[in-house]
C-alpha cells in the first residue's frame, strides 16, 4: 500500500505511518535510528536522559540516521528550560510532549520550527491540544505500558471519542504491536499508530536482556496498573509489584507509597535487569511478543501483518 497520501507521513515526511514510543531506559540513539532507517519515525525518549546524556543521543543520531526522528518529551522533567534548550541549540526538528499540558511549550517549540505532538489519554485534552496549536495527538489508551491515563479507557474506545472532538492528525497507541492492531486502529479513525512495548523489546532496544527475556514470556493478566494515587502505570507482576498491591489494598497512604517507590526503580528494572526489586513498564501486548528481534524484522511483519488483513477484509 502506499503512504503518501497518509497525513501522519505528509507532517513527519517519513514512509510508514509508525512512530516508535520515546520509552524510558528503552528508546536511545540505536533503537530510534534503526526505526527511522526502516522508514517510521524514531523517537528519543528525554525522560531517562540527563540532560548532557539527552545531547549525546541526539549527536549520535545525526550521526545515524539522514531520514527524519524526534525526541519524546515528558513535561514533568525537572530540568525542562535546560532541555528545551538543547532541542533547539542541536535543531531538533519534531518534539513529542506528555505528562502535562500543551499549553505551556507547544508556542515555545513552534515559533523554533519543530512540529509538535501531544500525549493524551481523554477526549478532553483534544480540544486544549487544538488551542495551544499542536501538528498532531497521541491517543493512547489504557492497555499501554509505562504512565498511564487515571481514565481506563481502551484504545478501540478512545479512538472514536477524540476522532469525534478534533480535526488534528490522530496517532493511536496502547496494545498495537502487530499489522492486524495497526489495522484496527486505522479502521477507528487513526491516522498512523505509536508502538512501544514490541519496539522496547526489539534487540536494538537500550533496555537490559533480562527485561526483554522476563517480558517475552508475559502471559495475560501479567500487567496491571499499579500507583493510581500517584501517578497510574502499567507494571509487570514480581517482587516490587506485590509489594505495591499489598500496601495498596490495605490503602497505605501517598507517603507510604512514595518511599516504597523511592527512586530510581525503573532504571533498576527495565535498564539495569532486576527482576525483583525493579519497575517492569511494558504494556499488554507483551502476551502477544514471544521473541526478541531486530526492528528491521518487526517492521516487515508489521507491514506484511497489516496488508493481509487489509486484504482479507476488501476480499
Amino acid at each position: 500500500m502506499a503512504w503518501q497520501d497518509n497525513r501522519i507521513t505528509q507532517l513527519f515526511k517519513i514512509q510508514y505511518p509508525v512512530v516508535q514510543g520515546g520509552m524510558v531506559w528503552c528508546s536511545g540513539w540505536r533503537l530510534a535510528s534503526a526505526v527511522s532507517n526502516n522508514g517510521g519515525l524514531g523517537l528519543l525518549g528525554a525522560g531517562s536522559m540527563r540532560p548532557d546524556v539527552l545531547r549525546e543521543h541526539i549527536q549520535k543520531m545525526k550521526v545515524a540516521t539522514q531520514k527524519p526522528w524526534g525526541v519524546n518529551v515528558p513535561l514533568l522533567y525537572p530540568e525542562m528550560e535546560l532541555i528545551m534548550d538543547i532541542l533547539v541549540e542541536e535543531g531538533v526538528k519534531i518534539v513529542f510532549t506528555s505528562a502535562g499540558s500543551p499549553a505551556k511549550w507547544t508556542s515555545f517549540l513552534k515559533n523554533h520550527g519543530m512540529t509538535v505532538v501531544h500525549v493524551i489519554a481523554n477526549s478532553r485534552f483534544a480540544k486544549k491540544c487544538e488551542d495551544a496549536g499542536v501538528d498532531a495527538i497521541v491517543a493512547e489508551g489504557f492497555e499501554a505500558g509505562g504512565h498511564n491515563g487515571r481514565e481506563e479507557t481502551t484504545t478501540m474506545a478512545l479512538i472514536p471519542l477524540v476522532k469525534k472532538a478534533t480535526q488534528l492528525p490522530i496517532i493511536a497507541a496502547g496494545g498495537i504491536g502487530s499489522g492486524r492492531q495497526m489495522l484496527a486502529a486505522m479502521a477507528l479513525g487513526a491516522d498512523g499508530v505509536q508502538i512501544g512495548s514490541r519496539f522496547a523489546l526489539s534487540e536494538e532496544s537500550s533496555a537490559h536482556e533480562a527485561f526483554k527475556n522476563y517480558a517475552v514470556k508475559a502471559v495475560e493478566g501479567d500487567t496491571l496498573l499499579s500507583l493510581k494515587q500517584l501517578a497510574p502505570v502499567r507494571l509487570l507482576r514480581n517482587r516490587f509489584f506485590d509489594l505495591v498491591r499489598e500496601a495498596e489494598q490495605r490503602c497505605a497512604s501517598i507517603d507510604e507509597l512514595k518511599e516504597l517507590l523511592g527512586r530510581g526503580r525503573a532504571r533498576k528494572g527495565i535498564f539495569e535487569g532486576d527482576l525483583e526489586e525493579g519497575e517492569l513498564e511494558i504494556g499488554q501486548v507483551a502476551a502477544l511478543i514471544d521473541e526478541v528481534k531486530p526492528v528491521g524484522q518487526i517492521f516487515e511483519e508489521i507491514l506484511g501483518e497489516y496488508e493481509e488483513g487489509r486484504e482479507g477484509l476488501i476480499g
